[in-house]
């Protein structure tokens, strides 16, 4: 009878860890999933900082291109108040 009660030891122990197998696969389901979700979560953050970088640069970009139209249409008011005078001289 021990070798009966010895192999019914081992079968519970095979059946007790083939019960806390899913369990297990579970645990390591979760991890992956607790980690996929983290690298999901920064890559997510990294498009928006370089979202609001782009939109910072073309800010920067439209303000300089209206300095530079400011300037522009100043020279061009410059240069057609000298043709007015060239013009008046003339006549």
């Amino acid at each position: 009878m021990d070798k009966k009660k010895l192999i019914q030891n081992k079968d519970l122990q095979y059946l007790s860890s083939q019960d806390n197998y899913p369990a297990k696969l579970a645990v390591v389901g979760a991890a992956i999933t607790t980690l996929g979700d983290a690298i999901s979560t920064i890559a997510a953050a990294l498009a928006l900082e370089e979202a609001q970088n782009s939109n910072n640069q073309n800010s920067q970009s439209q303000k300089e291109q209206e300095k530079q139209l400011m300037r522009m249409q100043n020279q061009i008011d410059y240069l057609t108040a000298q043709l007015s005078k060239i013009d008046r001289k003339k006549n």
